[in-house]
């Protein structure tokens, strides 16, 4: 069970902030008083807090880092391509403005940003994540997080977040309905060893991808299924895809084409 909560002593637009996150969320909005944070989840039973603070959204879990949204490497990544730069990603799904796009799973949006600037405001960004903690955390940090360049902070605002399992959410899709069809799973060993990255895991589904899962991608998608994955994990071809060739330090980026 997820709850909602504030600092120790709210400002009125927090607490109707946090409010409505709470009635998003399907949640319990609590009263912080002087509870501190390890306390409130044996007082309420949860199994998760959010707490809002001024500009802030932070999601805790007993014993794990704390995680809060950041655009992080998304944004190095969409200033490059504003300014023209490659990024590998949207070479090898062969994104174009205006397309729709499907990212499978989202985690903390940073590849959904990237897409979102690509495919501008004609077209559309829809992310799934498994986790209903990091969907609201998610969703809240897209919806309020500024950054210097108003094109990507509007980009920021464009992302739809669906709380949803990918095959279920894929299953239930007509044929054809997206351009691209992305899947960046957790890899089992990490490849960096990040801050950014390393909380997530406590939140994220390690399940290795599943051959329907691929299957309801290629119904689905119009051009490309593009899998992001650890060089040498052998997922590339268990799954069917094909290295897009290009020469990256550690990951790679594997494409079916269905156009």
């Amino acid at each position: 069970m997820i709850i909602v909560t504030t600092g120790i002593s709210p400002a009125e637009a927090e607490l109707a902030r946090a409010r409505k996150l709470a009635e998003q969320a399907g949640s319990r909005l609590v009263p912080r008083g002087r509870t501190s944070i390890p306390q409130l989840f044996p007082k309420y039973g949860a199994d998760a807090v959010l707490i809002v603070t001024q500009g802030k959204v932070r999601l805790f879990r007993e014993d794990q880092p704390v995680l809060e949204y950041h655009p992080s490497m998304g944004y190095v990544r969409a200033k490059r391509l504003l300014k023209g730069e490659p990024d590998p990603m949207i070479d090898a799904a062969r994104v174009r403005e205006g397309d729709a796009v499907l990212d499978c799973t989202a985690g903390l949006g940073t590849d959904s940003l990237v897409f979102a600037v690509r495919v501008g405001p004609s077209g559309l960004v829809r992310s799934l994540e498994a986790s209903p903690e990091l969907s609201v955390l998610l969703r809240e940090g897209l919806s309020s997080y500024e950054v210097e360049k108003p094109s990507v902070t509007e980009a920021m605002r464009r992302i739809e977040v669906v709380n949803a399992d990918h095959l279920e959410y894929l299953r239930s899709l007509p044929d054809d309905s997206f351009d691209i069809v992305y899947f960046d799973p957790m890899f089992r060993k990490p490849v960096y060893d990040s801050s950014a990255i390393s909380p997530l895991r406590a939140f994220a589904d390690a399940r290795p991808l599943s051959e329907e899962s691929i299957r309801e991608a290629v119904r689905v998608a119009r051009r490309t299924v593009v899998l992001k994955e650890k060089k040498g994990s052998g997922e590339m071809e268990r799954l069917g895809f094909v290295p897009d060739g290009r020469n990256h330090a550690k990951i790679t980026y594997g494409v079916i084409r269905v156009d």
